[in-house]
C-alpha cells in the first residue's frame, strides 16, 4: 500500500546530527535497517536524506520493507 508519510515517521535525527532508519527502508538498489547511522552529503541512490529531514516521503511497503518512491 502506497502512503505519505512524515521523514519523521522513518528516521530518526541522532544528537550527532547523524541519520537513523526507524525500519528496514530501501531507495533504489540501497537497503538501511535500524542501527545504521548516516551523517550530512552521504547519498543514497544519488539522494542525500539530510537535505529532506521534516518534508514528507511517498513510500509503499513491500514485504515489511518500505520503499521510499517520492519525496514531497
Amino acid at each position: 500500500m502506497e502512503q505519505r508519510l512524515n521523514f519523521y515517521q522513518i528516521f530518526r535525527v541522532n544528537a550527532d546530527g547523524s541519520i537513523e532508519p526507524l525500519r528496514i527502508v530501501r531507495m533504489g538498489g540501497v537497503q538501511l535497517s535500524p542501527g545504521v547511522r548516516f551523517g550530512r552529503g552521504v547519498s543514497f541512490s544519488g539522494i542525500d536524506l539530510s537535505k529532506y529531514v521534516g518534508r514528507d516521503l511517498f513510500v509503499e511497503e513491500q514485504g515489511g520493507v518500505l520503499v521510499i518512491k517520492g519525496i514531497f
